[in-house]
């Protein structure tokens, strides 16, 4: 059996997203550990955006974050302009990740304390099953916050994403303020929302 701390790392997405429902054996979750080390020392690709450094009360501004409009779980058109002024949680993710799964509920509590104070979390779901899937998993697990289903289009605007979860934090102004790839506990992402918050 695989500890669960193991599910924290990130899924390379090209692994999986061929076949979202196989099982994880200790060859692929050695890979995800790869997947990991080597995006934290290899050179970034022209346009990526860079991992976020620094204090968690002075996230420094890694660059504009782009427009994009996609779909919801019903079909209707959701864009970025609809969350101007707003503190912005965009997550990459897919129900098929057993990292990414582990966050949900964090965002869920997150959404419930912030979310009268201008915090949106957005679920951006790299699903090949549809959105019917994302549903089913979103009404099982109680999710309270916007979800849609991302492409590749999506996927370079944020200047590529390689694995599963990644996550961006946007500040009111627009700006990406954080960057990460994996999981993290929600005591320690809170700390970075409630910076930009204030």
């Amino acid at each position: 059996m695989i500890a669960p701390s193991v599910y924290l790392y990130p899924y390379p997405m090209k692994l999986f997203r061929s076949s979202p429902g196989v099982l994880v054996s200790v060859a692929a979750v050695a890979l995800a550990l790869a997947a990991c080390s080597k995006q934290a020392e290899a050179p970034k690709a022209a346009g990526a955006v860079p991992a976020a450094m620094g204090a968690i009360g002075s996230l420094p501004v890694i660059a504009p974050a782009p427009g994009w409009v996609l779909k919801d779980l019903t079909g209707a058109e959701v864009k970025s302009d609809q969350f101007k002024g707003k503190i912005v949680v965009i997550d990459f993710w897919a129900t098929w990740c057993p990292p990414c799964r582990a966050e949900i509920p964090g965002y869920v509590e997150l959404m419930k304390k912030y979310g009268k104070d201008g915090l949106v979390i957005i679920g951006v779901s790299m699903d090949e099953g549809g959105a019917e899937v994302v549903k089913t998993f979103a009404g099982k697990f109680g999710v309270n916050y916007p979800m849609v289903m991302g492409d590749d289009k999506m996927l370079a605007a944020f200047g590529g994403i390689e694995a599963l979860p990644t996550t961006f934090l946007i500040d009111r102004n627009g700006q990406i303020r954080d960057r990460k790839v994996g999981a993290e506990a929600t005591e320690a992402y809170e700390k970075k929302i409630v910076a930009l918050l204030k």
